[in-house]
């Protein structure tokens, strides 16, 4: 993707895209035969719209956006389909006996040659990003490929489903559930919905928190396309009267991904909703989880301590586990044996024994938890708190000198002592063991690559007032290919810490209302959910549509 001249680090440097520090810490972790343009990248130190446009200045080759871009069908026959995968190459229009293609890596001579040979054309260039071409080539080769074909076939099964026809390679339904898998990877998708609708059936990804509708396929492929996933997940495919979970381990495009599956009767069929979790991509550093720096300083100081439970609150979907995943990954080393209880291991980490919950065999979170205290450990990861009997274990645990991490399904950091209570946990024990609580939700970032500043509304200006925050402008994503036209690329989370000191403590064993406990928490200068949201509006990472959206304001 970069060239081979040493200028382009020079360059970035001369642009002000990036310091010195910045291109001799990205020279001295690349690897061999990466390049460096895919190392910035990869660090987030320049968006790959930034580094096309110094490219595009140093090589003089121009630059073209591929969304919307109007493409001939018939030129992606010129082109094959597995050497535009290979190479990150897509045909973009043909003059004479010139043909014009988009590249990732415009000086990959090699690939020009081969693409001179295999199509008789003198081949120009142009620079697309990365993301553009691979989505591209989803577009226009995948999902067109046999698509018409995919659909007759399916058609002419009907709602006969035989081993065959839903295990076999090439089979028609396998080709198709490949795609939406494939697509949704490519596209970053967190969770792939199949609803069935009266007359269709809808495939809808959720990308960076918001669902959207992928596409929309006949009603009559639904037998095949859910006896398909539940083939895949090792699911009941005669037993549609009740939900299901399976998971499926699978690789696409190389990369290993595991899919959570869960199945729930509707009244128009099985609705199957699929969580992606990209091994690959999981961030076990505390420090890139967008804390704020006093909670990030709190927030260490907390899980050091030796005994107390932590727990990490929200909604599901807020980031929970990549927050216990990160604090975990800190604390691992063989000074310390750590284990976890979860339903399901979503990430596997070296070091640290991991328990996975399973009920059918008796193996409950309170069962588990049990027993893991007679395995001599010094830090105890619990998945979930759900019932009285796993609170309770825990904070024996936490009383007896381990620290208790997990999560709680609540609303924010105050409303987790008042659910603990609820549950039927005494508060002399509630206030002797809970050390802090962390409430967290994640909000949808502003694209680097169009965004622009622009004048404060009247009632933001309100909202900021309010919370005693002065706002002069704020950054909003105009819409461009990299975001999907959305405005809003890749998410980060907004937190709310708070510390049970030896005050609150008090206030907890005297069973005092939660306004008292509020106003304690303010004068501990606690930053709340809707602060830390407003603070990262001001550095302009997000809107304050976002913080509203998942945030209350008072």
């Amino acid at each position: 993707m970069t060239t081979t001249r040493k200028r382009l680090g020079d360059l970035l440097v001369e642009a002000g895209l990036i310091s010195e520090e910045q291109l001799n810490q990205s020279l001295q972790d690349k690897q061999k035969g990466q390049k460096l343009g895919d190392v910035l990248v990869e660090k987030g130190f320049v968006t790959e719209q930034q580094l096309i446009e110094v490219l595009e200045f140093q090589l003089g080759i121009p630059h073209i956006s591929l969304y919307r871009y109007p493409f001939d069908g018939k030129l992606m026959n010129i082109v094959p389909k597995e050497m535009a995968k290979r190479n990150l190459v897509v045909p973009l229009k043909k003059e004479g006996d010139k043909l014009f293609v988009a590249m990732a890596d415009p000086m990959d001579f090699y690939t020009i040659d081969d693409l001179r040979l295999a199509t008789g054309f003198q081949i120009q260039t142009a620079i697309a990003s990365k993301d553009d071409i691979i989505k591209t080539i989803a577009k226009y080769y995948e999902t067109d490929d046999g698509m018409s074909d995919i659909m007759d076939q399916i058609s002419a099964v009907e709602e006969r489903v035989e081993e065959e026809t839903i295990t076999g390679e090439d089979s028609p339904v396998v080709r198709l559930v490949n795609q939406i898998l494939q697509s949704a990877v490519q596209q970053k998708a967190s969770d792939i919905h199949i609803d069935p609708q009266e007359t269709k059936i809808l495939i809808r990804y959720r990308v960076d928190g918001v669902l959207k509708n992928e596409r929309t396929l006949p009603k009559h492929m639904q037998s095949v396309l859910t006896a398909r996933i539940k083939i895949m997940s090792n699911l009941d495919i005669t037993e549609h009267r009740v939900p299901q979970d399976g998971r499926i381990k699978t690789a696409i495009e190389f990369n290993p991904v595991d899919l959570r599956v869960s199945t729930l009767p509707t009244v128009y069929g099985e609705k199957i909703v699929m969580r992606i979790l990209d091994l690959g991509s999981t961030l076990n550093d505390l420090n890139k989880l967008g804390f704020n720096s006093l909670n990030l300083q709190r927030f260490n100081k907390l899980i050091e301590q030796p005994t107390g439970i932590v727990l990490i609150t929200g909604p599901t979907g807020s980031g929970k586990s990549s927050t216990l995943y990160a604090a975990l990954n800190k604390l691992n080393s063989e000074e310390v044996n750590i284990i976890t209880i979860e339903d399901p291991v979503e990430y596997q980490l070296e070091g640290i024994n991991q328990i996975q919950v399973n009920t059918n065999v008796g193996m409950t979170f309170a069962k588990g938890l049990r027993s893991m205290l007679r395995q001599d450990p010094n830090i105890i990861m619990v998945g979930e708190i759900r019932d009285r009997e796993t609170a309770e274990i825990a904070v024996r645990a936490s009383l007896t000198g381990h620290l208790v991490l997990s999560t709680l399904h609540t609303n924010d950091s105050l409303g987790t002592i008042t659910r603990l209570i609820d549950m039927g946990v005494e508060p002399f024990l509630v206030a002797s063991s809970l050390t802090g609580v962390v409430s967290q939700r994640l909000v949808r970032r502003v694209c680097r690559d169009c965004a622009e500043e622009q004048k404060v509304t009247k009632r933001e200006a309100e909202i900021f007032a309010r919370r005693g925050l002065k706002i002069e402008k704020t950054v909003r994503g105009r819409g461009c290919g990299m975001c999907s036209m959305t405005g809003y690329k890749g998410r980060l989370a907004i937190h709310e810490l708070l510390v049970i000191d030896d005050e609150m403590k008090r206030m907890i064993l005297n069973n005092e209302s939660f306004s008292a406990l509020r106003d304690l928490a303010v004068k501990n200068k606690t930053i709340f959910l809707i602060d830390d949201g407003l603070l990262k509006v001001k550095q302009g990472l997000t809107t304050t549509e976002e913080i509203l959206r998942v945030a209350i304001p008072d």
